[in-house]
């Protein structure tokens, strides 16, 4: 039988793979995440989440398919409030010994 070498990651793949701002870069993704499932639980067409969240339908393909470049942090969470969701932001010490703090979407 193979042995295959495992890999402890960071928990954020986008620092694992050498991104700049990896805590930023996951958190968009888990917002962008959280928006498509709210436009698919709600059963928005693309073009009815456009006009909802007042952007064309093509962003919002862009922003389903996980492509991020030109959505801010801010943007995102300002979506999830048009979808009807609460957003909130909570600081609070760091849970781990050594690193930056991290970002999380619940």
């Amino acid at each position: 039988m193979a042995h295959k070498d495992h890999v402890i990651g960071s928990g954020n793949v986008f620092e694992d793979l050498g991104r700049p701002r990896p805590a930023e870069a996951l958190a968009k993704a888990e917002l962008a995440r959280k928006i498509a499932e709210l436009i698919a639980e709600q059963r928005l067409t693309q073009a009815a989440a456009a006009e909802l969240l007042d952007i064309d339908q093509p962003k919002v393909s862009a922003l389903v398919r996980g492509r991020l470049a030109g959505f801010s942090l801010d943007r995102l969470v300002r979506f999830l409030v048009l979808l009807g969701r609460d957003v909130e932001i909570v600081v609070k010490p760091r849970t781990r010994a050594a690193g930056q703090g991290r970002v999380l979407v619940a």
